[in-house]
């Protein structure tokens, strides 16, 4: 993707993260440091404005890619969710992952494993906690933590960084809350988008 186009403030965040990839000793702390500074870019008025002419991701579980490091491979995607969308049970294998949302609000759920995993496509879940993501707010979600993000009343708009893109690249759980079915399966499909303004 080129860097000509690219919006300041996206670019800057790119330019901030290979900062701290460099600095940084682990993927940890990396992806912590890099949750502030996603807190800074989904407060950007610019990155709000440009987010509405962005497709939505919904149908066919898409994500649209913005950026995949040459050097260190993390990965910045985004998605548009439609009003009151459900989201599936998931985790994503060993990548970090920062959401936050430039605008709506979505809940995010996490759960924890209850059972011993002895037994094979079957995961037994408890809601452990329940949060509102409004724009301007990051979660950070440690690898293979489950967890759903739910649409709220209006359409949603967020920004993801991955440690590294593991979507169709390496399986992640699926999960089934009501029937405890647990696969694993290739993560949503990479659509290529740039930001530019």
């Amino acid at each position: 993707m080129s860097t000509a186009k690219r919006l300041p403030a996206f670019d800057k965040f790119i330019q901030e993260l290979r900062a701290a990839w460099v600095v940084l000793p682990d993927t940890e702390a990396r992806m912590r440091k890099a949750r502030d500074l996603l807190e800074v870019l989904v407060q950007d008025e610019s990155m709000r404005r440009t987010c509405k002419s962005w497709p939505d991701t919904d149908g066919g579980r898409r994500n649209l890619l913005f950026y995949e490091d040459p050097d260190y491979g993390f990965a910045i995607n985004g998605v548009v969710h439609g009003a009151n969308r459900k989201g599936s049970i998931h985790d994503h294998a060993h990548s970090w992952t920062a959401y936050g949302l430039l605008e709506g609000t979505e809940t995010l759920e996490r759960y924890r494993r209850v059972d011993d995993g002895s037994k094979e496509g079957y995961a037994k879940l408890e809601i452990e906690t329940i949060t509102q993501g409004t724009p301007g707010k990051v979660d950070l979600v440690p690898p293979f933590d489950i967890h759903a993000e739910q649409g709220g009343p209006a359409k949603s708009y967020g920004l993801i960084l991955r440690s590294e893109r593991v979507a169709g690249k390496v399986p992640q759980g699926n999960y089934d809350f009501e029937t405890g079915a647990y696969r694993r399966v290739e993560g949503p499909t990479n659509v290529a988008y740039e930001i530019t303004g």
